[in-house]
């Protein structure tokens, strides 16, 4: 028997809020968190907009030392990860440390300290690389950093699935409490790689939108979609068993009840054409909770606003709801805050509970006239109101990685 895994925790740093509650209020305005790039001078770039975290001051989430030994993607994690632990209110001296755990994932780590060490190098020599450049730029110090803080001394992982890292997290935290390897798990993703290196790759994948109106540069689904939004930020949810959480009297906002998890084996960048990977991966999520298509009330598309990726989601999604596609809402939170990469998951997971809780989806902003192929309800021009029992979120990374997770409304 699979335990059931409820929502206890949630906690964000993204584009338009450094809070659950900052984020969420942001989502409700119809906040667009896109905007010129500050971190570097990027007037000789295609692209010199992005989706900036703005006034988070790392001594302020956690002690000045500690931040001083973490990059800013590892900074993220630890502060939404820190408010989702204290938004759960679990106390660890009620706790055995080793049923407690972290998987939070980030598709890249620090490209920052890989350009400012490999200059120094050029020009100073390798005797004045930083002795921690190498903890403080690999991928796992998210969450190994989260571990520390927290004092969680169970499974400590980080799934790397590019821009599903984030939901590929949450999903194996959900299985690590259905299986008993854990009562609680601080899960989800975290992602800074708005830097030289990071607007330069992407830009020569021609992945970028090149349009400098921040309001319509992030444009999911619609015809003029040129190109997603570089966004960072960092999404993390307190996931638990459902006995021990009641047991502790604990908050529970929703219920996680499936996760699918799939590969296109096509190819390294662009999704399979049929979205047949994306749709499998639908699929196992709605057979895992035990319901039908039609009661599904909405999708969280990764909507990453790339001409491939909102066709072919848009056919998968199709394809594994049938005859129920017509009637669900659909909408992309990347049109708000870009494109978070390994944390997308994360914040995205964030918007499925909140939306549960407020019977409100927001619109797709920016988005005004739907492309080709394109024939879904995407929530374009207003937000929707209604009761939503089912929502689906998807994420669907570089080298074909298909994740979806399922969520309830938690009924007791």
């Amino acid at each position: 028997m699979k335990r059931r895994v409820v929502v206890t925790g949630m906690g964000a740093v993204t584009p338009i809020g450094n809070s659950i509650e900052e984020f969420w209020s942001g989502i409700r305005e119809g906040k667009v968190g896109i905007g010129p790039i500050t971190r570097f001078n990027a007037s000789e770039y295609k692209v010199q907009i992005a989706a900036e975290v703005k006034d988070f001051v790392a001594k302020e989430r956690m002690d000045f030392k500690s931040a001083k030994r973490m990059e800013p993607f590892s900074q993220y994690a630890v502060a939404a990860a820190k408010e989702a632990f204290s938004d759960a209110g679990v106390d660890m001296m009620q706790e055995d440390p080793y049923r407690a755990g972290v998987i939070v994932g980030s598709g890249i780590g620090s490209l920052q300290v890989i350009e400012e060490n490999y200059t120094k190098i050029v020009e100073k020599g390798p005797s004045r690389v930083n002795p921690l450049m190498v903890p403080l730029m690999i991928s796992n110090m998210a969450a190994g950093n989260v571990s520390i803080q927290l004092g969680l001394k169970g499974k400590c992982s980080n799934v790397v699935t590019a821009c599903a890292s984030g939901t590929n997290c949450i999903g194996d935290a959900f299985r690590a409490i259905q299986y008993d390897d854990a009562d609680i798990m601080v899960a989800g993703g975290t992602e800074s790689a708005i830097c030289p290196t990071g607007i330069a790759g992407f830009s020569g994948l021609t992945a970028l939108s090149t349009c400098p109106d921040p309001m319509r540069a992030s444009i999911p689904f619609d015809k003029d979609r040129d190109g997603f939004v570089l966004g960072e930020g960092a999404g993390i949810v307190v996931l638990e068993e459902l006995e021990h959480a009641e047991a502790r009297g604990a908050r529970i906002y929703a219920e996680l009840v499936g996760y699918g998890s799939t590969g296109d084996a096509y190819h390294i960048t662009s999704p399979e054409e049929s979205g047949e990977g994306a749709q499998k991966a639908m699929e196992l999520a709605i057979k895992e909770a035990g319901i039908s298509p039609e009661q599904v009330d909405y999708i969280n598309a990764h909507g990453t606003s790339t001409q491939k990726n909102d066709l072919f989601e848009t056919r998968a999604i199709k394809q594994a709801l049938g005859s129920a596609a017509k009637d669900v809402v659909v909408n992309s939170t990347k049109s708000m805050i870009g494109h978070l990469l390994g944390a997308a998951g994360g914040v995205e997971f964030v918007v499925c509970v909140k939306s549960i809780q407020d019977g409100y989806i927001h619109q797709t902003m920016g988005t005004k006239e739907i492309g080709e192929g394109c024939d879904l309800n995407y929530a374009v021009g207003a937000p929707v109101e209604k009761e939503i029992n089912y929502v689906l979120t998807n994420s669907l990374g570089f080298g074909g990685h298909n994740a979806t997770l399922l969520v309830k409304k938690y009924e007791g």
